[in-house]
């Protein structure tokens, strides 16, 4: 069992006493986080009813529900859905002490939202079929790759990557360069390993996902996979680390406790389990990759703001207008 950075003596007595439940609105799967409430829970005595779904799906719930929301707590596999709930006003700011370990690069500059893992962008690929690596996404458009790539518009993390094509590219080059994917046959999947999945059985050869995607599929066919992580050139887009982050509904009466998941979350312990059990970067200065990866800082990662992943409306527009949603 992991211990509480910060354990709920931090609270005042009244919250020590009335904290028995916290709401989590969770778009990071029940697979994976699941086994970290559950030591924290156990930790704290204090119990999380969680409803799992979409980050941006969450997001937009939040937003309908506005004051109203029942969450406490939101976390999100991505900056956006989170930049969206800080947009419009939903958010508390996080005291200093609060994820302090967290790089200030993977924290929202006014600390509505603080980044929990690092999840980096690539292209995965099957070794024996793709010879020719791509360095650039604007790449995947040529007749080389017609019809042997994979992407999943309705997931967060692409609509992530997409936001960030347009806000430093502009929405004409994107809306090209998805005409352009669909003018090579690009095939469409539900899901990030259903992508992986598809490589592997012969159906497409590369396809855009977060890179723990492999570690993911190989782990529940319990066998090695006939697909590899690959990265852009140093500063391409494709190369995006995104983060999963948490911020806490301004409305919440038991911030207290909140704020002690989120130092649950990012304590050293925890980042490294993060590390070793769901494949993911710890955000942690120093820390060590997951296996047979890179480490965070030699990527080769474009240099964008977080906070500007949060216009998911506009991607979404594209998308619908382009006819990938």
């Amino acid at each position: 069992m992991l211990g509480l950075v910060a354990g709920c003596s931090s609270s005042t007595n009244e919250q020590a006493v009335d904290v028995t439940e916290l709401t989590i609105y969770s778009g990071r799967s029940e697979e994976f986080i699941a086994p970290f409430f559950a030591d924290w829970e156990a930790s704290a005595g204090i119990k999380l009813n969680v409803r799992y779904g979409d980050s941006a799906e969450l997001s937009a719930q939040i937003l309908e529900e506005g004051s109203n929301s029942p969450a406490d707590l939101f976390l999100s596999q991505d900056a956006g859905s989170l930049g969206a709930i800080s947009q419009a006003g939903l958010f508390t700011p996080l005291p200093s002490d609060v994820a302090a370990e967290i790089p200030a690069a993977y924290v929202a500059a006014n600390r509505e939202w603080v980044g929990i893992t690092g999840r980096a962008r690539v292209f995965a690929y099957a070794p024996d079929r793709v010879k020719g690596l791509p360095v650039s996404i604007t790449e995947l458009t040529k007749p080389i790759y017609k019809n042997q790539i994979g992407i999943a518009p309705t997931n967060a993390s692409f609509q992530a990557f997409l936001t960030a094509l347009i806000e430093n590219k502009g929405t004409a080059f994107a809306k090209t360069w998805l005409e352009g994917l669909k003018t090579n046959g690009v095939k469409i999947y539900l899901k990030n390993s259903a992508i992986v999945e598809a490589i592997d059985k012969g159906e497409i050869s590369i396809g855009l996902v977060n890179h723990y995607y492999i570690w993911e599929v190989s782990e529940a066919l319990g066998r090695e996979i006939n697909v590899k992580n690959g990265f852009f050139a140093p500063g391409d887009l494709g190369n995006l680390i995104n983060v999963s982050g948490a911020g806490i509904l301004q409305t919440s009466a038991k911030q207290k406790a909140a704020e002690d998941l989120i130092n649950y979350l990012t304590s050293a312990a925890a980042q490294q389990k993060f590390v070793s059990d769901t494949h993911e970067y710890s955000l942690l200065d120093g820390a060590m990759p997951p296996a047979q990866l890179p480490a965070l800082d030699k990527i080769g990662a474009p240099s964008i703001d977080l906070k500007t992943l949060s216009n998911i409306k506009a991607t979404q527009d594209l998308l619908i207008q382009v006819g990938l949603l």
